[in-house]
């Protein structure tokens, strides 16, 4: 079988990651970055107890403490999904201002030994919020709309969901 394509990692900056370099199967850390969400004024999440994933390609996901989140503007979805590393993910609508953004977060109820640490966490796609942010740097979501990474200065690709990515 001929294996996939994997391209060459970009070059790196000075404090730059190379998320070549980050493992597989994927990890967990805490991390102490400053992690805001804010959306029509509102302040959906802020803090600096959030928890990273890293898996090779892909940018990090940052998981937030529902204490520091604002979880009267979340609602549970019902849809679910399944990851090889995490286990079973659920799903969060946030409301705010009016606006319903569907399965605009994910949580891992009960997530495998390995990600204890997520557990009571939840994540967010950076593409529906006026602004999120790490360390006060604007994020670029992974691109694709299936993956939930978000992309700052500190990491060099090329990342998972560019066209042609789909096997790396």
């Amino acid at each position: 079988m001929r294996q996939p394509h994997h391209p060459e990692p970009d070059p790196l900056a000075p404090g730059q990651e190379s998320v070549w370099d980050y493992p597989r199967p994927a990890i967990a850390e805490p991390v102490s970055r400053h992690i805001r969400i804010t959306h029509k004024g509102i302040v959906l999440a802020d803090t600096r107890a959030a928890w990273r994933t890293l898996e090779t390609s892909h940018p990090p996901t940052y998981y937030i403490p529902q204490a520091d989140i604002a979880m009267a503007q979340l609602l549970p979805n019902p849809a679910r999904s399944i990851c090889e590393w995490k286990g079973q993910a659920a799903y969060w609508d946030v409301l705010i201002a009016g606006e319903r953004i569907a399965q605009a977060g994910w949580s891992y109820p009960s997530p495998t030994p390995a990600f204890a640490g997520i557990s009571g966490h939840i994540a967010f796609y950076a593409a529906p919020f006026d602004h999120v942010e790490v360390d006060g740097e604007q994020v670029t979501p992974q691109p694709g709309g299936f993956y939930g990474g978000w992309i700052t200065s500190r990491e060099a690709g090329p990342f998972k969901g560019i066209p042609g990515s789909r096997f790396w």
